[in-house]
């Protein structure tokens, strides 16, 4: 890469990206030819600083008990805060997990919603009765820790260790609550991605109710040219890879190692690029521009929006074709892909795994059935909108799906959004049998949706790419714009989606967005409700 000369804290560089993968997408929706709204909507939320939110979240948690006996929890419940947001208007939306005699409650998150006249409503994950015969455990947990290394072993995983003992809980994400227990596998997957696959186990019966592997990835082959800036910071020697606009991202090179940090970058001059420095650029550019896009469209400041960032990590591992965002350590890591010599650092990736970690910490959409073919959705949508708000001449914003990686070989895109069973294996629309199908497909019919509410059905051209959106039954829908579309699936992600929202919670959940946004009576409401009933979710 050639390095181009710099100005204080900032320097224009040439980057590498736009990445993809079968286990990821990322594309992009947002800005360009988005229908901008008159003005701000006073139920959109408002930009706390983290001192405000913190108050809020504490202010919440001192009346959590009171708020238990007024949503009608019983008596062995109590309420923990995870989340607070404030709209414009003063409505307070309250995101809390659930324990039951002490215990935890996997699927009993519940979002209440305050207004200022302090009218209340609730969404739960569960409508389910939150109580079980006893606490006391008939299998061992030594027993469920034996069960949980076998699935790890089905699946693979090398160097398997479940050290840490497993967590008795409640399991009510499923049918009838039951007492559990969860344990957590750590190790490697089959292609050099670190594990962390959560089994849950029947603390009465010994039967596995769930599994999850907790490290979220996306792959590629290929890279594109730009120019970018970066923010840096200037130290005692030089410079470093520190961003100090961003909450102080920063980017470090993990030399082929596969534990720690490694070195943060640095720099004699602010003049970046070459070497191992190339990967570097492309992830500390990928990661500003996914934080900006979060907070100048969305008015969320960090992953967790408490202005604290996350941090990137290049150079992972030996001819490791992948990248990952894992929400323990909060950070983004790359490899640098087949004979180490296509480094997976790209915007597209940056913003689509980085939005896995704003889902988990939201909604936390569990990542199995219908709730993990929405949780890759919001990634494909948010990176979607991310690529089209950096405006990167050098890489338009578009509706196709790792485009750039040529991963089929023909120069055909990993997945289209216009219509998502062009690539072979995603589906169109839902079905009673989406919740079976890998989520990475599952996918489909909520970026089809997003793509009808965006640009609507029909033939489009946008940015020189042609679209011909098909639906069910050809019921006609009329785009409302990119903006538009975005806020809506953000509010209803961070204000009415729970870890178990299927398809048809999503359309509720979107509707009620919309109506706080837009209002019941509003065209962009009628949009919503087309594309929904657009790809068969009514």
């Amino acid at each position: 890469m050639r390095s181009m000369s710099a100005t204080s804290r900032k320097n224009t560089v040439r980057a590498a990206a736009l990445v993809a993968s079968a286990a990821m997408v990322v594309i992009g929706v947002q800005t360009g030819s988005a229908t901008a709204s008159a003005g701000k909507s006073t139920s959109e939320p408002l930009a706390l600083s983290a001192g405000a939110r913190t108050t809020l979240i504490k202010d919440a948690q001192g009346q959590a008990s009171a708020t238990a006996g007024t949503i009608g929890l019983g008596a062995k419940e109590k309420l923990v805060v995870r989340d607070v947001i404030k709209d414009a208007d003063g409505t307070v939306h309250t995101r809390y997990e659930r324990t039951y005699d002490g215990l935890p409650v996997l699927g009993g998150d519940l979002v209440v919603h305050q207004k200022k006249s302090g009218t209340k409503s609730v969404d739960k994950a569960t409508e389910a009765k939150i109580a079980v015969p006893s606490t006391t455990p008939s299998v061992a947990p030594s027993t469920a820790k034996k069960a949980a290394l076998g699935v790890a072993a089905d699946q693979k995983t090398a160097k398997a260790d479940a050290g840490k003992a497993p967590r008795k809980v409640i399991w009510a994400a499923d049918g009838k609550p039951v007492l559990a227990w969860e344990t957590t596998v750590t190790g490697v997957q089959k292609d050099g991605t670190p594990s962390r696959l959560r089994v849950i186990t029947d603390a009465t019966s010994g039967k596995k109710l769930y599994q999850e592997e907790q490290i979220h990835t996306g792959s590629g082959t290929s890279t594109y040219s730009g120019t970018v800036n970066l923010d840096t910071t200037k130290t005692s020697g030089g410079y470093a890879l520190q961003d100090g606009v961003r909450g102080g991202h920063k980017t470090y090179d993990l030399n082929q190692g596969t534990d720690g940090t490694g070195n943060l970058f640095t720099n004699s001059t602010d003049t970046w690029g070459g070497g191992r420095q190339t990967a570097g650029v492309d992830a500390h550019y990928g990661a500003a521009v996914t934080w900006d896009f979060y907070k100048n469209v969305l008015g969320r400041t960090g992953i967790r929006n408490d202005g604290q960032a996350a941090y990137s990590r290049v150079h992972y591992g030996t001819g490791y074709v992948n990248a990952f965002w894992d929400d323990d350590c909060f950070c983004m890591t790359y490899g640098d892909g087949e004979g180490d010599s296509h480094p997976l650092t790209s915007l597209d990736v940056a913003a689509h795994e980085m939005s896995h970690g704003v889902t988990a910490a939201t909604a936390n959409l569990r990542y199995s059935g219908e709730s993990g073919g929405l949780n890759e959705a919001t990634s494909d949508i948010f990176g979607t909108a991310a690529e089209f708000y950096a405006n990167n001449p050098a890489d338009p914003g578009d509706y196709l799906i790792g485009e750039k990686i040529d991963i089929n070989g023909d120069g055909s895109p990993l997945r289209y959004m216009d219509k998502p069973s062009k690539d072979g294996a995603s589906k169109d629309y839902w079905s009673s049998s989406l919740g079976s199908v890998d989520v990475h497909y599952s996918s489909g019919p909520a970026n089809h949706f997003f793509y009808l509410l965006s640009e609507g059905s029909g033939q489009k051209t946008v940015n020189g790419v042609t679209y011909n959106s098909p639906t069910y039954n050809n019921v006609k829908v009329t785009g409302i714009g990119r903006d538009k579309a975005t806020k809506i699936w953000y509010k209803a992600l961070t204000t009415y989606f729970t870890s178990t929202t299927n398809y048809k919670a999503a359309r509720t959940a979107t509707l009620k967005a919309t109506a706080d946004l837009y209002g019941s009576t509003s065209a962009e409401y009628k949009a919503v409700a087309n594309a929904w009933t657009a790809i068969n979710v009514k």
